[in-house]
C-alpha cells in the first residue's frame, strides 16, 4: 500500500489503497488533518471526506472553507488523483513553510471528498472492468435486465475493453488513408469503389441478437449521479434517478456540504476537456446577476493563468441542443441553492496534448476530426501505447467474425496516461488555494472601552470582512436571502449588558471585490462599528463574539478599567 511518501500521483488507486493513504496523511499530520466518513455508498463502502486546516488557529468551523470533490463519474479517475494531489500540496506546503499555504491553513480550511462514487471507480479498475458511467445500481428497472443490443465489457477476457470492427459495405467507417489502423468517417462525398468500410462497435456482448440489427441500449446501470442534485433536477433527464437525492451518494454529499455552511466555494473534479466550466448549465448568462458573471470572471483568469486551462459557461458553450439542458449537476446546485461560485474542472485535453491545439466544446457530441484523431494516435503510440489495440481476428460468441482493437476504453481520451498525471493535475491545487483566499473573513479591526461612571462602560467594536468577497460571498446569495447575518455578541464574568441586547445582528459587509465598483470612492461597506452600554466591575474582562455563516468566527477580549 502506498504511503504518503511513496505515492507519486502517477496511477489510480484502488478503493483500499485510497482509503489507506488518506488515513496515513491523517495519522502523519495530526495538527492539519482529520478523516471522517459522511455517508455509505450503494454497495457500502465509506464516503470519505478530509479536512485540512492548521488546527492551532482554530477548528475548521470557525474559519471560511473551500470545499472540492472527485470522481463521481466512474471511469473519470484522473479526477481522484487531482484531489489527492491538492492534499499533498497543503500538508507539504505548510511542512515547507510556503507563506500561501500556510495563510491559507492558518485562516481557511479545506474539505475534500476524494472520491464520490467509489463504486463506480472500483468496477472500472477492476482486473476484468466493467465501464459505467456512474453508479452501479441498477436504474431505471431493479432487476438489471439488460435490454437486446450491445452491451460494453471484456469479452475476449485480456483486461482491456477496446472496439470491434467487422466488414460492411454499408458501414460508415474507412482506414485512414495515412494509417490503416485508425478508423474514420467516410467523408460526406463517398469513396471510391472498393474501398474496405467498416461498421464500428464498442468492444462487448450483444443480447438476444436477431441476426441482423445491433442496438445500443443504456447499461442496466443507467443512473447519472451529477444529474441527480437538486438543482433544475428534471425526470426526463438522462439518469437523473426516481428525484433528487434518490442515491446515497449524492443524499449523503449535499448533507455534508450542507452541515458545514462555511463553504464559500465549491468545485466538482472531473475528466476530460482540458477545461473550466461553470455555471449554469440551464440557463443563459443573461438570466444571472451581472456581478457574480463578474466575480466569475476574475477567479476565471487566475484559474487559466494558473492551470493553463480556459473557462466557460456550461449553457453558453458546453451546451449542444439547448432545449435539452444539463440538469441536475452539482455545481448548478452549490450556486443556485447555496449561493457560492462553483466549478465543474475537466481534466486532461488528448487532442491539446498531441497538436498544441485546444480541442473545441463540440468534441463531446461529434467527436474529432480525422486529422485530430490521427495526430492523438500517434501521440498515443509514443506515450501510451498500451492504449490502442492492434486489429485482430476475433470469433464473437454473437456476431461471428469481427476484429478486436482500436481505442481502448476508458483510454487516452478521458484520462492522461501514467507518466502525465502529475502534471496534469499539480496547477489546480494552486487554484484551489487560490480560491480559499478569495473567500470572505471575519477580523476585529477595532476596540474602546469607554467610562461612563459608577462601574458602566461602554463598548465599541470594529468588525471588518478582509476578504476579497462579501460575507454572502453572490449577489444570487444576496438576493435570495440565502446567508444568515453577522452576529456579535458581548459576555464575560459579571459583564451585564442595559439599555439594549447583548446579541446583535449586523447585516453583510463587502469585500475588496466591491472597490471596483466604487470608482474610487470607497467608503466603509466592508466595516461595522457595534457598541454596547454595560455594567461591571473596575477590572472586569469585556469577551465580544463576532459569527458569520461563510466568513468565520473571532473573538476580542478587553479589559475594563479607568
Amino acid at each position: 500500500m502506498p504511503t504518503p511518501a511513496a505515492y507519486q500521483f502517477d496511477r489510480f488507486l484502488r478503493y483500499d489503497e485510497l482509503r489507506e493513504w488518506i488515513d496515513d496523511l491523517a495519522v502523519t499530520h495530526p495538527d492539519l488533518v482529520t478523516v471522517e466518513t459522511y455517508g455509505t455508498s450503494h454497495e457500502g463502502r465509506d464516503l470519505v471526506l478530509v479536512t485540512v486546516t492548521d488546527s492551532a488557529t482554530g477548528a475548521h468551523d470557525t474559519k471560511p472553507a473551500h470545499w472540492v470533490d472527485a470522481s463521481i463519474h466512474a471511469v473519470e479517475l484522473t479526477a481522484t488523483v487531482a484531489a489527492c494531489f491538492l492534499l499533498h500540496h497543503l500538508v507539504e506546503g505548510h511542512a515547507n513553510g510556503d507563506p500561501t499555504v500556510r495563510e491559507a491553513l492558518a485562516t481557511r480550511a479545506f474539505y475534500v471528498a476524494p472520491r464520490v462514487n467509489p463504486d463506480g471507480a472500483e468496477w472500472a479498475l477492476a482486473d476484468s472492468p466493467k465501464p459505467r458511467r456512474s453508479s452501479t445500481r441498477p436504474w431505471p428497472y431493479a432487476d438489471a435486465h439488460r435490454w437486446p443490443g450491445l452491451h460494453r465489457g471484456d469479452i475476449d477476457g485480456d483486461g482491456r475493453i477496446l472496439q470491434m470492427r467487422i466488414a460492411d459495405p454499408d458501414g460508415a467507417w474507412m482506414a485512414h488513408p495515412d494509417d490503416v489502423r485508425l478508423m474514420v468517417p467516410l467523408p460526406l462525398a463517398g469513396v471510391p469503389a472498393g474501398t474496405p468500410r467498416y461498421r464500428l462497435l464498442a468492444e462487448g456482448e450483444v443480447v438476444d441478437h436477431d441476426g441482423f440489427t445491433v442496438p445500443t441500449p443504456r447499461p442496466p446501470e443507467g443512473l447519472d449521479l451529477n444529474r441527480n442534485f437538486p438543482a433544475g433536477w428534471a425526470k426526463g433527464t438522462l439518469g437523473a434517478g426516481e428525484h433528487p437525492m434518490s442515491e446515497p451518494e449524492i443524499d449523503a454529499l449535499v448533507r455534508a456540504v450542507v452541515a458545514r455552511p462555511n463553504v464559500c466555494g465549491y468545485n466538482a473534479f472531473h475528466t476530460s476537456g482540458g477545461v473550466l466550466l461553470r455555471p449554469s448549465s440551464t440557463q443563459a448568462d443573461t438570466a444571472l446577476p451581472p456581478a457574480d458573471l463578474w466575480a466569475w470572471g476574475e477567479l476565471a483568469a487566475i484559474g487559466t493563468e494558473l492551470t493553463g486551462y480556459p473557462v466557460h459557461s456550461v449553457f453558453e458553450d458546453f451546451t449542444w441542443d439547448k432545449s435539452a439542458v444539463m440538469a441536475g449537476a452539482a455545481d448548478d446546485w452549490a450556486y443556485e441553492h447555496l449561493g457560492v461560485f462553483s466549478w465543474t474542472t475537466e481534466f486532461w485535453d488528448v487532442v491539446h496534448a498531441a497538436t498544441g491545439v485546444k480541442q473545441s466544446p463540440d468534441l463531446w457530441y461529434v467527436g474529432p476530426t480525422p486529422e485530430q484523431a490521427l495526430d492523438v494516435l500517434r501521440w498515443t503510440d509514443e506515450h501510451a501505447p498500451d492504449w490502442f489495440g492492434q486489429w485482430r481476428p476475433f470469433d464473437h460468441p454473437e456476431l461471428g467474425p469481427v476484429e478486436l482493437g482500436g481505442w481502448q476504453f476508458p483510454g487516452v481520451w478521458t484520462n492522461p496516461p501514467p507518466t502525465r498525471l502529475r502534471a496534469e493535475v499539480e496547477p489546480h491545487a494552486r487554484f484551489a488555494v487560490a480560491q480559499a483566499l478569495a473567500s470572505p473573513r471575519l477580523e476585529i479591526r477595532h476596540q474602546r472601552v469607554i467610562p461612563l461612571g459608577d462601574d458602566t462602560w461602554r463598548i465599541e467594536v470594529g468588525i471588518a470582512n478582509t476578504g476579497w468577497l462579501p460575507t454572502d460571498v453572490t449577489a444570487r446569495a444576496r438576493k435570495e436571502s440565502l446567508v444568515r447575518p453577522i452576529v456579535a455578541e458581548i459576555g464575560g464574568a459579571g459583564v451585564e449588558v442595559v439599555g439594549g441586547p447583548a446579541r446583535q445582528q449586523l447585516g453583510q459587509l463587502s469585500g475588496r471585490a466591491g472597490t471596483r465598483f466604487t470608482m474610487g470612492v470607497d467608503g466603509t461597506p466592508d466595516r461595522a462599528l457595534v457598541s454596547w452600554t454595560v455594567t461591571a466591575s473596575n477590572g472586569a474582562v469585556a469577551t465580544v463574539t463576532v459569527a458569520h455563516d461563510r466568513a468565520g468566527r473571532t473573538q476580542g477580549e478587553m479589559t475594563l478599567a479607568r
